[in-house]
């Protein structure tokens, strides 16, 4: 990140500086601008332009995207004495309710998180971070980290080695190890529209459930100046049904065995296969998108009519998921929508709005049973 603002200099360039989202300064009193929807974290991104290069990614080593942008948001460079004082009289009031670090891949990126972290203590803190082994992540954890952010971002190893690069049973196996050792204090993030199927999203979200893992849900941004940035972003359909599977899981109110897929394909990604030590079944070329159904729709959740329409009408299914106290106001969509991810309570016309998005039918006039319409191979979902 440059230490001044462009073509500001002079004393600046002697301050510590910390780039924070617009949205963040506004709500520290550091700006002055209209929000229709304050963030609830104060969001800080640590670091310089990352030495990774994933495509989707504004940061991105190969990324032609301004230097202070991170997906849609722009974060301006601010004074670090001030910020600081600043969130932390903002906590006080009860304006934010913890803070997350973005950190950069760049030149003592870890040391860097942990100075911040020190200079937030009494707040609680999370940080999107990447971390080679355990020991990283206890470094961070013992340096006052709350939640630690080891961000999975792909839901095959496919689609995660053309976007991200690397291996993917590495990574998840990693956050696994992690999760064991820090019940309730890993968190990862999925984007759906990757190229990956709803089948694998939501036998994802069980599996990383299931470890006690924090699962954050992101729908696919195309930015301007990263090597994604023609493609699509997933129809809002898929987005609704996901946010829908995501929500029955980590609310234990369902589990993905009990719902109902075209051609029902694996469990857990690190599940063993019988008789073969070592080996996964993701371990095959591709990316488990079957060719008989293209999409892997979920066509249905296991409850019965009434089960659903009560786990939904509050609306939470379709509103920012991840670390308590985090909406992340217009991260993935432009203010003026459509809104993926609600950074505020629903109401309840929007409430039947996302339900009839994921095209979920929920009349109680009807006397039809509870059915998914998903049309499973049309040119819109495609």
């Amino acid at each position: 990140m440059p230490s001044h603002p462009s073509g500001v200099k002079g004393s600046l360039d002697l301050l510590e500086m910390i780039n924070i989202s617009s949205g963040t300064a506004t709500v520290l009193g550091l700006s002055e601008a209209f929000i229709d929807a304050p963030p609830t974290t104060a969001y800080l991104l640590v670091g310089e332009r990352c030495k990774r290069d994933c495509s989707f990614c504004t940061q991105a080593r190969s990324s032609q995207a301004p230097a202070q942008a991170l997906s849609r948001v722009i974060w301006p460079p601010y004074e670090e004495k001030k910020t600081v004082s600043a969130l932390k009289e903002a906590y006080q009031w009860g304006k934010i309710q913890r803070a997350c670090l973005q950190v950069t891949v760049s030149p003592g990126y870890l040391s860097r998180a942990e100075e911040i972290i020190a200079q937030l203590k009494g707040i609680p803190i999370s940080a999107s971070v990447v971390v080679s082994n355990l020991d990283q992540v206890t470094r961070l954890l013992d340096s006052g980290l709350e939640i630690a952010g080891l961000s999975l971002d792909a839901a095959n190893k496919e689609v995660y080695r053309q976007v991200k690069g690397g291996s993917f049973h590495q990574a998840l196996g990693l956050i696994k190890e992690a999760a064991k050792r820090f019940p309730g204090r890993i968190a990862t993030h999925l984007i759906v529209g990757l190229g990956e199927t709803e089948e694998e999203m939501a036998r994802l979200t069980q599996c990383l459930h299931d470890w006690g893992v924090i699962v954050a849900l992101f729908a696919f941004t195309p930015n301007p100046g990263t090597a994604l940035e023609n493609l699509e972003p997933p129809p809002l359909s898929i987005y609704r049904r996901v946010q829908i599977a995501r929500h029955l899981i980590v609310h234990n109110l369902a589990r993905v065995e009990d719902f109902t897929f075209p051609f029902p394909r694996d469990p857990c990604p690190l599940a063993p296969v019988p008789g073969i030590p070592g080996r996964s079944l993701w371990d095959g070329t591709g990316s488990r998108r079957d060719k008989d159904s293209p999409e892997g729709h979920i066509l249905g959740f296991g409850l019965e009519e009434h089960e659903l329409s009560e786990a939904l009408h509050d609306g939470k299914a379709f509103q920012t998921s991840g670390c308590p106290g985090c909406n992340r106001p217009y991260y993935n969509e432009r203010p003026g929508g459509p809104l993926y991810n609600y950074p505020r309570p629903l109401t309840p016309d929007e409430v039947e709005e996302a339900i009839k998005e994921a095209r979920v039918i929920l009349m109680e006039d009807r006397r039809a049973r509870q059915t998914i319409l998903p049309t499973i191979a049309t040119k819109k979902d495609r």
